[in-house]
C-alpha cells in the first residue's frame, strides 16, 4: 500500500513540476520577454508557487515516503531530457502549443519548455532520482507487532 501512495504522490509531484513551475517561471518574467512594470503582485504569486514547490520536492526528496514518489516524476524529467538531446524537434512538440488550449495551459508550456532548454529539468530528475539508490528507503518503516512477537518465539525455542 505504501508504493500504491507513492506512486500517485510521484504522478502528482511530477505534474506540479512540469504545470506548476512552468506556469510559475513565465509569470515570474524568467525569458526572452521583459517582466512588465505593472505586474507587482503577480511576480509575489509566481515566487511563492515557486517556494512552494522547492517545499513539496524537499519534503518528498527528504522524507520517509515511498522511493516511487520520486522515481515517477524523475523518470519524466530524465526522459523528455534525453528525448530533447536526441531531438529537438520531437521534445519541443510534447510542449503544449496549440492555441485551442486554456491561456494558463499555454503559459505553462512556455515555461516547461524554457526550464527544459535550460536543464533544470535534468538537475531535478537527477535530484529526484538519488533516493531511490537508497537501501533504507525500500524497507518498511516499522516491523508488524505480531510477526516480530512470532519470530521471537521461534528463536528461543
Amino acid at each position: 500500500m505504501r508504493h500504491v501512495s507513492g506512486v500517485l504522490v510521484g504522478l502528482v509531484m511530477a505534474a506540479v513540476l512540469l504545470f506548476g513551475a512552468g506556469w510559475a517561471v513565465q509569470e515570474a518574467g524568467v525569458g526572452p520577454a521583459p517582466l512588465a512594470a505593472e505586474s507587482g503582485s503577480r511576480i509575489w504569486i509566481a515566487l511563492g508557487v515557486m517556494a512552494a514547490i522547492g517545499l513539496l520536492v524537499g519534503l518528498v526528496v527528504a522524507g520517509r515516503v515511498s522511493p516511487l514518489a520520486t522515481f515517477v516524476p524523475s523518470m519524466v524529467l530524465l526522459a523528455w531530457t534525453v528525448v530533447y538531446a536526441l531531438d529537438v524537434r520531437r521534445a519541443m512538440g510534447l510542449v503544449p502549443d496549440d492555441p485551442t488550449f486554456h491561456q494558463l495551459l499555454l503559459q505553462a508550456g512556455r515555461g516547461m519548455g524554457l526550464l527544459l532548454t535550460t536543464g533544470v529539468y535534468a538537475l531535478l530528475g537527477v535530484l529526484l532520482f538519488l533516493p531511490v539508490l537508497m537501501p533504507s528507503r525500500w524497507a518498511p518503516r516499522f516491523r508488524d507487532e505480531e510477526e516480530y512477537e512470532e519470530s521471537g518465539e521461534q528463536d528461543y525455542r
